[in-house]
């Protein structure tokens, strides 16, 4: 039998559909070859040969997702938070990234953000790195190294950046993403290459184009950032004067969703009706990054509108803007400003609830990698062990309750065990 497969008894919960949670107190979750077979009552009989894993008296949640994630700016977290977006990423975040050159640098940073994200909540991560190959190669050897699922992308940029922080033309950058692709081919079974165009006023129309022939050839998906602070929105307008908005960029260069092109994109706080349209038309993600958008005075991202109209979104730490990795942080934010957008923006938008940025954050966000944030039969078995003992006792609250205790009180050290696609993390 494989060791992937396992009975996990605890106090279990995970998403049915956007606002219902199943609860299954002392349930038994069973994973076969790291899939769920799902979660019973009590413990099945056809699964009697497999190993227990008692954590009675404990939550069990599936693996939190985060869609959006800049590995590099992990080192200056809580920086340059009175700034807004593009001051700050001249400030900030490309004088750190032009640091990631340096191997030596890269591994002592990379090392910190990869340890501090495999012992927290998250099973899978979508992840910038640098404009850097080896760098990025670098990263990737220690994402598969930790027992995470992720996607990781070279950024791409040749344009608007620094003397020490840009591509020194379209070609150049194209030339070191086949490279990096190349070379990075089948070394891993958990971390995956995702193409990473770092915004449209980083990537000149030739670049794009070229990223596009890259992304067609190698048949990868797509993350960058969309419409997330009002400064940013109006430089592409003079950018691309000739396309009809900020998603609509993108589009015209095939790089935003569609059946061949699975795109996530970042923030979407400003972006208008027209533009969500785009999005659900083309099947695009939204990473909703609520502490970054504070943090940054972008704005607050029209969540429930875009639930109304049926978009894929799922949760993003977007460190270094925001300042924490764990997910359940991010569940908290978005509930908090989803308020204040519903009591100071537009009463028709009603805040988002404990469930739904639960969902969000688990097979909202997972959606994207498949069949997983879901322990019904057929997902695959990311799970997280809470001991949430420190802030509940398990007999005084319902399982609902200490879920929602869980999304705003606990800390990575409650975490006590991780599981993704069945092998065990820790």
């Amino acid at each position: 039998m494989s060791p992937n497969s396992f009975v996990l008894k605890g106090d279990i919960c995970y998403s049915n559909s956007l606002t219902e949670i199943n609860t299954v107190p002392n349930g038994y979750l069973v994973c076969v070859d790291g899939i769920s077979k799902g979660v019973f009552q009590e413990h099945p009989a056809d699964y009697a040969n497999l190993p227990l894993l008692d954590y009675t008296g404990k939550l069990v949640t599936p693996g939190l997702v985060d869609l959006h994630v800049h590995a590099p700016q992990y080192a200056f977290r809580g920086l340059g938070m009175d700034l807004e977006l593009l001051d700050w990423l001249h400030t900030h975040t490309f004088p750190e990234e032009a640091k990631y050159k340096d191997l030596a640098y890269a591994k002592k940073a990379y090392t910190r953000f990869v340890d501090d994200v495999k012992h927290g909540p998250n099973t899978r991560a979508i992840i910038f790195a640098t404009l850097h190959k080896d760098a990025t190669k670098l990263l990737m050897d220690l994402l598969e190294e930790s027992g995470l699922n992720t996607m990781v992308g070279k950024v791409n940029m040749d344009r608007n950046g620094t003397t020490e922080l840009q591509e020194e033309s379209a070609e150049a950058s194209a030339r070191d993403t086949r490279a990096w692709l190349d070379e990075t081919a089948g070394r891993y079974k958990r971390t995956k290459p995702i193409l990473t165009p770092r915004f449209i006023p980083s990537c000149t129309d030739q670049l794009m184009h070229n990223l596009k022939e890259i992304q067609e050839e190698y048949k990868l998906p797509v993350q960058s950032h969309l419409s997330e602070n009002q400064g940013e929105v109006a430089w592409v307008k003079e950018l691309c004067p000739g396309s009809a908005g900020y998603g609509h960029a993108y589009d015209d260069f095939g790089l935003f969703g569609g059946d061949r092109c699975p795109t996530v994109m970042a923030h979407c706080v400003l972006s208008d009706e027209d533009e969500s349209a785009l999005m659900k038309k083309n099947g695009v993600y939204v990473a909703h990054c609520p502490a970054s958008n504070t943090n940054l005075s972008s704005g607050v991202a029209p969540i429930r509108r875009f639930l109304n109209e049926g978009l894929h979104v799922g949760l993003g730490s977007d460190i270094a803007a925001g300042t924490h990795t764990s997910i359940f942080a991010a569940m908290a934010d978005a509930i908090r400003v989803s308020k204040l957008r519903w009591r100071l923006a537009d009463t028709s938008l009603s805040p988002l609830t404990a469930a739904e940025a639960f969902y969000l954050g688990t097979i909202g966000g997972g959606s994207f990698f498949g069949k997983v944030g879901s322990f019904a039969p057929g997902y695959e078995c990311d799970a997280i062990v809470v001991d949430d003992t420190r802030y509940t006792a398990a007999d005084e609250r319902s399982l609902i309750d200490r879920l929602e205790r869980t999304i705003y009180l606990s800390e990575d050290r409650d975490v006590v065990h991780k599981f993704v696609q069945g092998a065990q993390v820790f």
